[in-house]
């Protein structure tokens, strides 16, 4: 797990370090420009992000959370919370996925403060003074975002967001699955986070179908996109309204650029008996290229 986690931290290097002119770029624009939609589509691959997007008078706010689900998030949510009153407030979900057993212990939190759920990414309208926040609804919710995305009390997805699953796998042998050889304990710790992970859903009050359809895609297959039928049968929404997560806020989206296909979750080691940190069985990586459709590497 050493060799794992060093060569974790080389990857987030290189990331950081190829993605870093384009998140500065949008940073100096205005934060609807493309420049700044191109900054959004980078940090849906980095650590997840938590910010409070202000609409006062319009509307209460909500929280905008974006990027993969690591060991670290739990804590950097509850970091974020202190001294803000978020019971019932919504989450903008825009994510990679990440971390299995971390996203069961942030989407655990999530109900317990009766928040709502939904997918975009926050981007503020040019206006002048007249600006306000809106939701682009063309995001991605993938892998173990689709859990966080159910922990909401209320559930609702735009028509443009794109909600997939796939399996979760050992992150060490996810590039190259079926060629990869697997241990007995390998395989206590698949069964095991499936166990957690269907024990959440059925708590959250997912259906068995999103187990069914989640467990049924390889990690050498695309990501399987939930079509509007499929998004009902699972229970991920439940509400057709936006309105009833993000009253009187703007939700026409400004065109962005096509995001980059899937990433994957990923098993570890075994959990740490830390209050706030889950285990690290499961982890998003980031891919390296175009090429790799089906797997990516850190």
């Amino acid at each position: 797990m050493k060799l794992l986690e060093s060569l974790n931290l080389r990857g987030w290097l290189l990331v950081g370090t190829a993605v870093c002119g384009v998140v500065l770029a949008g940073a100096v624009a205005t934060f609807g420009s493309s420049a700044r939609a191109g900054a959004a589509l980078e940090e849906r691959k980095l650590p997840m992000k938590f910010g409070w997007v202000a609409c006062e008078p319009n509307c209460r706010g909500w929280v905008s959370a974006v990027g993969i689900i690591t060991a670290d998030t739990p804590r950097d949510f509850e970091e974020f919370s202190r001294g803000r009153q978020l019971g019932g407030a919504t989450v903008v979900l825009d994510s990679s996925g990440g971390s299995v057993n971390d996203a069961i212990t942030l989407g655990r939190r999530f109900r317990n403060l009766g928040l709502l759920t939904t997918v975009g990414i926050s981007v503020q309208n040019r206006g002048g003074q007249s600006a306000r926040p809106a939701v682009v609804p063309e995001a991605y919710c993938e892998s173990m975002c689709v859990f966080l995305l159910l922990a909401g009390k209320k559930r609702y997805v735009p028509e443009a967001a794109h909600v997939r699953v796939h399996q979760i796998w050992m992150g060490d042998r996810a590039d190259d699955a079926r060629a990869a050889s697997y241990s007995a304990q390998d395989l206590m710790i698949v069964e095991r986070d499936i166990g957690r992970l269907a024990k959440y859903t059925f708590d959250m009050g997912g259906a068995g179908d999103l187990l069914s359809l989640a467990l049924s895609v390889p990690p050498w297959e695309d990501l399987h996109e939930l079509d509007a039928g499929e998004l009902k049968l699972t229970n991920l929404v439940t509400t057709n309204l936006v309105a009833d997560v993000l009253p009187h806020v703007d939700v026409a989206a400004p065109a962005v650029a096509e995001l980059a296909p899937k990433t994957q979750a990923r098993f570890g080691e075994e959990p740490e008996p830390q209050p706030v940190k889950s285990t690290k069985t499961a982890e998003v990586v980031v891919p390296t290229g175009a090429a790799q459709s089906a797997g990516s590497q850190k």
